[in-house]
């Protein structure tokens, strides 16, 4: 069997509902499983993909994970089937996400800010949530673009996470 998770991207900010899709397949009983965990708390659940007969199928999931208590701002989304003679997950996928409610209190919706010359984190900070000391959000939100606080360049674009 296969699987080829497109969404979420890799590091792609997540809020308290993650939606897992993409294509799987490849034997008589598609059953998939998935995880969204941190290490600390989890969340699980499974899926049918395919077309019965060991076709490839498209899935989508929505998985409301708000109640979990995760106590980190990584998040880790698993997809993979189960062997059924000794239970040993295979296939499996595995997609780093950055999860908006720890980095936000109250986190919907990311906008996208262009770094302008000129610009600093605090400065960013300052003018989205008032308060320059709040720059460690965009870092926190930004681990794909953001390496150095320090060197930001013009014209990079970076999340803001808003609630």
């Amino acid at each position: 069997m296969s699987i080829d998770v497109q969404q979420p991207r890799p590091l792609g900010l997540v809020g308290g509902q993650v939606h897992i899709a993409g294509t799987a397949g490849g034997a008589f009983e598609a059953r998939f499983r998935y995880r969204v965990h941190e290490g600390h708390d989890e969340v699980t659940g499974g899926f049918s993909a395919g077309d019965g007969v060991g076709g490839h199928g498209q899935f989508q999931v929505r998985v409301d994970v708000s109640g979990a208590s995760f106590a980190l701002d990584r998040l880790f989304v698993e997809v993979f089937w189960e062997s059924p003679e000794d239970g040993a997950e295979l296939d499996k996928v595995i997609v780093p996400v950055v999860y908006g409610p720890r980095i936000v209190p109250g986190y919907r919706v990311y906008q996208e800010y262009v770094v302008k010359a000129g610009d600093t984190l605090w400065s960013i900070a300052t003018h989205f949530y008032g308060s320059g000391n709040l720059y460690t959000r965009l870092v926190r939100a930004n681990p794909h673009v953001i390496t150095d606080p320090n060197v930001i360049s013009p014209g990079t674009v970076i999340r803001v996470p808003q609630s």
